[in-house]
């Protein structure tokens, strides 16, 4: 057990990490040999492992943790970014992880870790334990961009309910990251309702009016089949009732 508590200081890591610490590749291969039998350690998936905790028996680094270690650059992406700032309403038994290298998707421990593509590298905090995840604002984005993601619709504006504050500058960023006309649109109108809470400037709402396309759009797929209405000051058109998705009359149709 030279090395074990190194590796329960790594959490994570990989045959490299080991053969960093003993300076030699053949013995780091022993040694996860040998710590595996024991239970000491486990193999999350190919090349990724984990230190376990004599007392619990379980993984010393938490999912998040582990996502963030799936591949080269991966991070903690919609919902679960949400459950890891602890917004979350309900908690997956899955993760999703974005990296602009691809992993396959695997399991670990009831858990399944589910890559996404990186649309952009702006916007990810690097937190204790390892872990990478997107802030606030970037998650709000997301979410908004692809609520399916985030669980559902009602599921993103509860989430977004419990925010206190969200800073303004970023969220224009990350909307411009993405470049996409729509995006604004949906943006201006799902955070125009918080506005009050999460303390969001007029000039905000103006940046988003003005990167509006012409064209009227729906707030999402298949809302055609749906009682809609037109939300006349973003031109999109949206559920006659969004306080039925929250259950909490966040909402006032226009």
């Amino acid at each position: 057990m030279k090395y074990y508590e190194q590796l329960v200081d790594l959490g994570c890591f990989t045959l490299d990490d080991v053969q960093a610490l003993t300076g030699n590749r053949r013995t780091a291969q022993s040694i996860l040999d040998a710590y595996k039998k024991k239970g000491l350690i486990a193999c999350v998936r190919r090349d990724l492992y984990v230190a376990i905790s004599l007392e619990t028996k379980q993984p010393v680094p938490n999912r998040y943790a582990i996502a963030s270690h799936a591949s080269p650059g991966a991070y903690v992406c919609y919902h679960s970014a949400f459950e890891y700032h602890g917004l979350a309403n309900q908690v997956y038994y899955e993760v999703y992880t974005a990296a602009t290298s691809r992993f396959r998707e695997f399991e670990h421990d009831g858990i399944t870790y589910r890559h996404l593509p990186s649309p952009f590298e702006d916007g990810i905090e690097a937190k204790a334990g390892g872990v990478r995840v997107t802030d606030l604002e970037r998650t709000v984005v997301d979410g908004i961009n692809d609520y399916e993601k985030s669980g559902s619709l009602e599921e993103l504006l509860r989430c977004i309910g419990m925010i206190a504050y969200l800073d303004p500058v970023k969220l224009a960023r990350y909307l411009h990251c993405y470049n996409k006309t729509i995006l604004y649109q949906k943006a201006g109108y799902i955070l125009e309702h918080y506005k009050d809470a999460l303390k969001l400037p007029d000039s905000f709402f103006k940046g988003c009016r003005s990167e509006m396309p012409k064209s009227k759009r729906y707030l999402y797929r298949g809302l055609q089949r749906e009682p809609h209405i037109l939300s006349k000051g973003w031109a999109l058109y949206v559920p006659v009732d969004l306080s039925v998705l929250t259950r909490k009359g966040a909402f006032i149709s226009e």
